[in-house]
């Protein structure tokens, strides 16, 4: 095996050295025809027999005890098989990456799961749930983060951030020439996928099948075996395809609850919980209330940043939103002052959404930012290349590489910025006022331990193995390009096969680190075999050159097949974070443009055009990277102008609990979008030379649209999302 860990750069791949061509070629996805023609088989599409149906059955309040059900009426109900309301495995509580509170009769989130009602339909298992009666003394909920904040606690220990004070800010406060200290608000938020939780089980001789969406396989499995009391070699998940994760892909009720009714019941459950569970039974985006400051001396530098934020958190959740995870590192200031306040609420969880941090958390300091450029009387751009960084100002370590300006400038002469009027509401096209806004995007490099193990047969075609998830990223493309690309191989000679815990263990999706991980890991598995196919060339693998199925060395050109003979030659790779991670500071880095219209007699806002230019290390595919860029972009877009998950604070239940109220952007909402990427290969941060994307993408956008929109008509908010009643207060008068 090619076990590697990042203690020191790799020396170099045969992927790096390879000649085919397919690396970085904006390539279709290889499973694109099968998703465009609804063959890919999804979780809850998987065809099998005798299989009975699932509905969840929840609670009618946010706090307080169960005292009892009623079943009878539900199991009277034709085609209705059992009502499951006592196994003491149900999770009652939104999983993350465990059911917590499992089998407690006490309450504490609004919806929370109390049992499934199984049937022979879905409509019959649906009608059952909603007949059963749950009994429960109700109590009085905390719903209100900010009104708790004097029971706060601190980060957890095992929290990504921690309380940080570097000098005494207040002391910089007082002496700035400028300075801010404002505080900015973020709603609660949901992910929002189109393709719901659902997941079927199946049990055969002790050994249990589940067929899900899930991003994590590895961890879903240990999570699943403990849930039902099994060991986790009698479990096997299959999710193939996962159609949207967005962080929530994590294994849910709907999965543990199937795996509890199949064995009950001797035969298949499949469960799809319904669009308006999912917002109270997988975990939220918290919402965040942050307070920046920022000082600044009379030339523009900064003397001090400080980022205090607090979030929520439900009874049973361990997770502390990162707020702060972008300002740590992003400007250069001596004096560094970070606080983060946990509350506790009556509600479901919070958890990893979108870029946990950074999308969030940028939207406020790169707001803050402009704030204060303005003070200051410089440009947006110049303030933020005045106070670059040469070294990581937290902990003094070398970047591994850094692209913030050389981003900054090649967006400003494409975009147009020296068109920009300095003097907001100062463009105005009819009833249209005009604005450019720009922000800073970062996001932290991650790479997770990841496995696979990659086949070439006698007939000199490759197969590629991990239980490594593709969410709609792209990984069953990248992954055949660097092995095509290390094995000289067209991508029509590479199989790949995804989504089954009986393959190697990946790192699976989430945190922008599956194509860093999971792609190292198959890039070493190719180093298995092309050292075997060296040795039998008489040369070293640098000495050798593999293209179109051919091994060319010493005047030689010999078929892969011819070389690999009758039996095939396997390689297994894996990968494992090592001291790299903290001898250098890693982060993707970008830079967001907006030009926004707004209607100086409604207060809407119409998004007229953005660029993102970003580096984020070696690009794999410049289709599938653009993609996710442009997804990211609109991520940002709604965080600015829509995304608000409405609590009602009498009941802890959000009010706009379906896709219909729960904005956001959709096609009518978003202008075209321009992505630009600048590589630089990051040869510190794993052996292929990647860093994460997609959360890339999203940081900073948001702050680009509500900086355009201060340009266009002179209002700044600080509650998101900027929805046009916030705007039409402070427009100037026509």
């Amino acid at each position: 095996m090619a076990d590697y860990k990042m203690d020191a750069d790799h020396p170099g791949t045969a992927m790096a050295r390879g000649v085919q061509g397919v690396l970085g070629k904006g390539l279709d996805r290889i499973e694109g025809a099968l998703k465009v023609s609804g063959t890919a088989t999804y979780g809850y599409e998987h065809q099998i027999d005798n299989v009975a149906y699932g509905f969840l059955i929840t609670a009618p309040a946010a706090k307080g005890k169960v005292t009892g059900f009623d079943t009878e009426a539900a199991r009277a109900l034709p085609g209705v098989l059992d009502i499951i309301v006592d196994d003491p495995r149900i999770p009652r509580q939104a999983a993350a990456f465990g059911p917590a509170h499992a089998g407690n009769d006490e309450i504490d989130h609004y919806d929370q799961v109390m049992g499934v009602a199984i049937a022979t339909s879905f409509e019959a298992a649906r009608a059952a749930a909603k007949a059963v009666i749950v009994h429960i003394d109700a109590a009085d909920g905390r719903f209100d983060t900010m009104a708790d904040v004097a029971h706060a606690s601190g980060p957890p220990k095992d929290s990504r951030l921690q309380d940080v004070a570097k000098g005494d800010i207040e002391q910089a406060m007082a002496e700035a020439a400028a300075s801010i200290d404002q505080v900015y608000t973020t709603p609660n938020q949901v992910h929002a996928a189109m393709e719901p939780h659902a997941s079927i089980a199946a049990w055969e001789d002790g050994t249990l099948t589940l067929w899900s969406s899930l991003q994590i396989l590895k961890v879903a499995r240990q999570v699943l075996a403990k849930a039902v009391g099994v060991e986790s070699a009698q479990v096997r998940i299959l999710s193939p395809y996962v159609g949207g994760g967005f962080g929530g892909k994590m294994l849910g009720p709907d999965a543990v609850l199937a795996a509890i009714a199949a064995q009950k019941l001797g035969r298949p459950v499949k469960i799809a919980m319904a669009r308006q569970q999912l917002f109270h039974n997988v975990y939220r985006r918290t919402d965040t209330h942050q307070r920046l400051r920022l000082a600044a001396d009379k030339d523009g530098r900064m003397t001090a940043i400080g980022h205090d934020s607090v979030v929520s958190q439900g009874p049973d959740g361990g997770f502390m939103e990162p707020v702060a995870l972008g300002s740590i590192s992003l400007y250069a200031a001596p004096v560094r002052h970070f606080t983060h306040k946990v509350v506790t609420l009556d509600m479901v969880m919070a958890g990893a959404v979108r870029a946990p941090g950074e999308a969030v958390g940028m939207l406020a300091l790169e707001s803050a930012i402009d704030e204060l450029a303005e003070q200051c009387g410089r440009d947006p751009i110049d303030f933020r290349k005045l106070n670059e960084p040469e070294v990581d100002p937290m902990t003094g370590a070398p970047f591994s590489t850094r692209a913030l300006v050389e981003c900054l400038d090649w967006g400003a002469q494409q975009f147009g910025w020296a068109r920009r009027a300095s003097t907001p509401a100062s463009v105005r096209e009819g009833e249209w006022l005009i604005g450019m806004g720009v922000a800073a995007a970062v996001r932290i490099n991650l790479m997770m331990d990841s496995e696979a193990r990659v086949t070439l047969s006698p007939d000199g075609r490759a197969r590629i193995e991990t239980d490594m998830t593709d969410i709609g990223t792209g990984s069953y493309t990248i992954l055949a390009q660097i092995a095509g690309e290390a094995l000289g191989l067209p991508l029509d000679c590479v199989d790949v096969v995804l989504g089954d815990t009986d393959l190697p263990p990946a790192a699976g999706s989430g945190g922008s680190f599956g194509a860093a991980s999971a792609g190292s890991s198959v890039a070493l598995a190719c180093e298995d075999i092309v050292a075997t196919l060296a040795e039998r060339m008489d040369a070293t693998p640098e000495q050798m050159t593999l293209k179109d199925g051919h091994a060319i060395a010493g005047n030689r050109r010999v078929p892969l097949a011819e070389l690999v003979g009758a039996a095939p030659l396997v390689g297994n790779g894996k990968i494992a974070q090592g001291s790299n991670a903290k001898t250098y500071s890693q982060a993707a880095h970008g830079a967001q443009f907006a030009e926004v219209a707004v209607n100086a007699i409604t207060g809407e806002v119409r998004m007229r055009r953005m660029l993102g230019v970003f580096e984020a290390g070696r690009i794999l595919n410049a289709k599938t990277a653009r993609s996710q860029a442009i997804g990211g972009m609109i991520w940002g877009i709604g965080y600015a102008l829509m995304e608000d998950a409405v609590l009602d604070q009498r009941t802890g239940q959000f009010v706009n609990h379906d896709l219909a109220e729960y904005h956001v952007p959709a096609h009518a909402d978003v202008p075209h979008l321009d992505v630009h990427f600048i590589e630089h290969v990051d040869e510190h941060a794993n052996p292929i030379g990647v860093k994460g994307l997609g959360e890339l993408s999203i940081s900073g956008a948001g702050a680009a649209v509500t900086n355009a929109i201060y340009n266009a008509c002179g209002v700044r908010v600080r509650d998101f999302p900027m929805t046009l009643d916030k705007i039409l207060a402070g427009l100037p008068p026509l």
